[in-house]
């Protein structure tokens, strides 16, 4: 799995922060009522510390507080207050490094479990795990497996895929579809039938030196894939958000998927196709290709320096 990692002792232990109040992992919960657990009505986002500072902090409040305005949905706190009440969290475990960080905001408790957002009667619940968490090496070594799957990515019309929602019960099936099948994640497409993004990470092949990825129409504007787009820019390496179909998807030189939790992870197979060029000899996956080895350090690098404790 691409989500797969290191079990840490050390998370046993952790605080979490409920609402701006530091509980052990244990004593850590929100009401039944709540409009998260009762309607999967909130935002949320993926943050990652790298010496002290997270990577990308600016991108993601601001992606954040962007997704709750569309909802219509009042956090309650300024960005600076939120990333204040953020970093009071990590200070509070002694965190530094290693750690990936979930900060989950919802509309609020709820008078009776009801939809409409008037039957809210508290606040914005704001919810702010962080554990020690480490992808596996191995998963980096063997690459994933991918499967497409019948789930689409919808049309906005219906559930504007940009929104990064708690409601993801379409990724969800998605993923259970893809592990029914003997798969890592699912690769999904846009109603047209293009490649779109895979159940929870962003999709990108190499052809011939050139890096694509979708047009990003039917996804979360992703922190990681925006930053790979970013760093092939800024080092002259050919790359296109555009709209590709399976036959480029099975033709690709190289595959990987981008998120905040891994970073980079290279594709070894997809549908039963083992990632190559077309002229390769026949056999195994070969592993990382240079393309993908090369990106993976011009992103650690780039998230490293973008690495902050404030806005």
């Amino acid at each position: 799995m691409t989500q797969e990692f290191k079990i840490d002792p050390r998370n046993e232990n952790i605080l979490i922060s409920v609402n701006g109040e530091l509980l052990p992992r244990a004593k850590a919960v929100v009401s039944v009522f709540d409009s998260g657990f009762i309607l999967g009505d909130g935002v949320w986002e993926g943050l990652r510390l790298h010496d002290g500072g997270i990577a990308f902090l600016r991108e993601h409040i601001e992606r954040l507080y962007e997704g709750a305005k569309a909802i219509f949905m009042d956090i309650g706190l300024t960005p600076d207050e939120l990333v204040a009440r953020l970093f009071a969290c990590l200070d509070a475990n002694r965190m530094t490094d290693g750690v990936h960080i979930r900060l989950m905001v919802t509309r609020g408790v709820k008078a009776t479990p009801y939809q409409d957002p008037r039957a809210t009667i508290s606040p914005a619940t704001i919810v702010i795990i962080p554990e020690w968490k480490s992808p596996k090496p191995e998963v980096v070594a063997k690459g994933l497996k991918l499967h497409t799957v019948n789930v689409r990515r919808g049309a906005p019309d219906v559930q504007d895929q940009k929104l990064n929602s708690h409601s993801k019960l379409n990724c969800i099936t998605a993923c259970v579809q893809a592990m029914n099948a003997g798969a890592d994640e699912a690769l999904m497409l846009d109603p047209l039938g293009f490649v779109a993004t895979c159940n929870s990470t962003h999709f990108f092949i190499v052809r011939r030196g050139e890096v694509w990825t979708s047009s990003g129409q039917y996804c979360i504007p992703g922190i990681t894939r925006s930053a790979v787009i970013r760093a092939c820019r800024e080092n002259g390496i050919a790359v296109f958000e555009k709209q590709f179909s399976l036959y480029d998807v099975y033709g690709a030189d190289e595959a990987f998927v981008t998120g905040t939790f891994a970073g980079l992870v290279p594709v070894r197979e997809i549908d039963g196709r083992i990632v190559a060029h077309p002229l390769a000899p026949k056999g195994d996956w070969t592993g990382i290709g240079p393309m993908t080895e090369r990106l993976t350090g011009l992103y650690k690098a780039l998230a490293k320096r973008e690495a902050k404790r404030a806005l």
